[in-house]
């Protein structure tokens, strides 16, 4: 079953070395990219899933400083801690995503989910208790783009299904603080918001899978442009069971609960 989802003669999920080799990409890179994942059947399976259920998509547009915190009122408003940025895309969540879509046959397969635990050295992996976070795809339409931020999480899983005629770019500026020893790194933030500082760019075509480290990585991607939307599959797990995403994030990006 998995073969018709994924390359395996390209990706072989099972082989010790080759997963060795994307752990240590990983590790140096803190992005690693899977040119080609997915067939072009499962590829062009979800792509026109998409298309179908894209009338389903909950459309949001959020203003955020790049830490995703609440604004500090002992800092001025253009302080890099406060200044808003702003992310625009439409999503479609878990339970609208079809049972025989080649997205939840790969979510839900042991031996993809142990070469993602291998890779990324984590115990295990689970989905989220909630019905809507554990898949999810994301439309971004002309002007439509995701402001730099850094992720809370400690790794994203990402599979990009079509791309846009123009932008929809993926810009990345890699340990720009560490935040478990709980650096901001205030300078570093405002220089790339000024464009004082330059950024790396992460080429990614239509099948390709991306697991990348945005912890500490401040990143982004460029305003869509031209008809044709940016679709973006996301597969999110936790390292521990029976975590839900909170109502509020709930509401916040998807419109319900």
């Amino acid at each position: 079953m998995l073969n018709t989802i994924v390359q395996i003669d390209a990706h072989p999920l099972a082989d010790p070395a080759w997963r060795q080799t994307c752990r240590e990409t990983l590790q140096r890179d803190g992005a690693l990219v899977l040119r080609g994942f997915l067939t072009g059947a499962a590829l062009e399976q979800v792509r026109q899933e998409g298309e179908a259920r894209h009338h389903l998509a909950w459309y949001a547009v959020n203003r955020h400083n790049v830490y995703l915190l609440k604004p500090d009122p002992a800092l001025p408003a253009e302080h890099p801690r406060n200044r808003e940025v702003v992310s625009t895309k439409g999503c479609i969540t878990d339970d609208q995503v079809a049972q025989d879509s080649p997205l939840r046959q790969l979510y839900n397969d042991a031996q993809f989910r142990d070469f993602l635990c291998d890779v990324l050295e984590e115990e295990a992996l689970w989905p989220y208790a909630d019905p809507l976070s554990s898949i999810n795809l994301h439309y971004a339409h002309a002007d439509q783009q995701l402001g730099w931020h850094f992720d809370n999480s400690s790794f994203a899983i990402t599979l990009l299904i079509q791309k846009p005629l123009g932008g929809g770019v993926f810009e990345y500026v890699r340990d720009l603080r560490d935040a478990d020893a709980g650096e901001m790194n205030y300078a570093g933030v405002a220089e790339v918001l000024d464009e004082q500082r330059p950024v790396a760019k992460l080429a990614i075509e239509p099948g390709d899978l991306v697991l990348f480290r945005g912890r500490n990585a401040l990143h982004r991607v460029t305003p869509t442009e031209g008809e044709k939307p940016r679709m973006l599959a996301v597969l999110a797990w936790n390292a521990q069971p029976g975590i839900a995403l909170s109502e509020t994030a709930r509401m916040t990006f998807y419109g319900r609960l």
